[in-house]
């Protein structure tokens, strides 16, 4: 053989192992899905951290419901555009987006997801739904963009942006839609002093999810959630974490009461599920996110204190 052919022959090698190396890694960014799972609306956590501070293990507070190929998004983190990249969402597919609160780990992304979405070929129409400031903050973020937008639709021969995108304050409970193919409900929850704070629940023909957003224990969850199959709770671990997690803070201790304020403890998630008699308990939005003497069987442990269904330890990508 000669050294042209060896040549070539290694070239090829090399690519064919450069490929399978590449596969394997973008197969581990796929979604994971629970054994058994089959029920045809999807759900799938794309961040399960809490806190606007980027980790490294875990992406920002977001998840998005997937009914008859359309994606409603609640909640907007740090990266939640790239989060559905990677869960194989298409960007094109968004419909609508919710906003639980007005907090940056909630909503940093928020006009970012709908740029992007709109780079990625979205021609179709989008409803945002979250409390007061969103029409503002809207029109800023659009504002803000406006020479890029411009620019595309010139020179990529977009249609435009703007038109595209419904806003919808809302500041009260009860019904916000409904179609051929689920109807969603938001409850107020208690998360001082960010008010209003929101849970939403969506009910299609094969299963209920509730999203609970940020909250301390809430009756008006537990009314919202009743009955649900699945309920994805937010939840810090216990007192003691929190202690650790605002150790060297200047502001430790005003920091530890307002995190013990208007959380959610991982047993009392458990009792909200409880009493609301969902099916299965979803615990996400971890504080701390990233505590090595926490482990999953203990947040799972935590919230088995009050609930013997199924509890699921939330990660980025999970599908349910």
């Amino acid at each position: 053989m000669s050294s042209r052919s060896l040549d070539l022959e290694m070239r090829i090698r090399r690519r064919r192992i450069l490929a399978g190396a590449v596969a394997a890694a973008c197969s581990t960014l796929l979604p994971a899905t629970l054994s058994g799972q089959s029920n045809s609306t999807r759900l799938i956590l794309l961040g399960t951290g809490g806190g606007p501070r980027p980790r490294r293990t875990r992406s920002a507070p977001a998840q998005v419901v997937i009914v008859d190929g359309s994606a409603y998004v609640v909640d907007c983190g740090d990266g939640v555009a790239r989060q559905l990249v990677l869960a194989g969402v298409p960007l094109s597919s968004l419909r609508h987006v919710f906003v639980t609160h007005q907090h940056s780990d909630h909503n940093a992304d928020y006009g970012n997801l709908l740029l992007l979405a709109w780079t990625a070929g979205l021609r179709t129409r989008v409803d945002t739904w979250g409390p007061p400031p969103l029409r503002k903050m809207t029109d800023l973020f659009f504002e803000m963009n406006e020479y890029d937008i411009a620019t595309r639709i010139a020179d990529e021969g977009r249609v435009p942006l703007k038109p595209l995108v419904e806003v919808h304050e809302i500041t009260d409970g009860g019904p916000l839609l409904e179609n051929a193919d689920v109807r969603v409900t938001a409850a107020v929850v208690d998360h001082p002093p960010v008010v209003p704070a929101f849970a939403f629940r969506f009910d299609a023909s094969d299963r209920s999810i509730v999203i609970s957003g940020d909250t301390r224990a809430s009756p008006s969850l537990i009314a919202l959630a009743r009955g649900a199959a699945v309920l994805v709770h937010e939840a810090y671990f216990d007192e003691a974490a929190v202690d650790r997690l605002v150790a060297g803070v200047g502001n430790a201790e005003r920091l530890k009461e307002s995190v013990l304020s208007h959380h959610t403890s991982a047993a009392d998630a458990g009792r909200v599920a409880r009493e609301a008699g969902v099916r299965t308990l979803v615990l996400s939005h971890f504080v701390p996110t990233e505590d090595a003497a926490i482990t999953d069987e203990m947040w799972v442990r935590a919230a088995r204190t009050h609930f013997d269904g199924e509890v699921v330890m939330g990660k980025d990508l999970l599908e349910l």
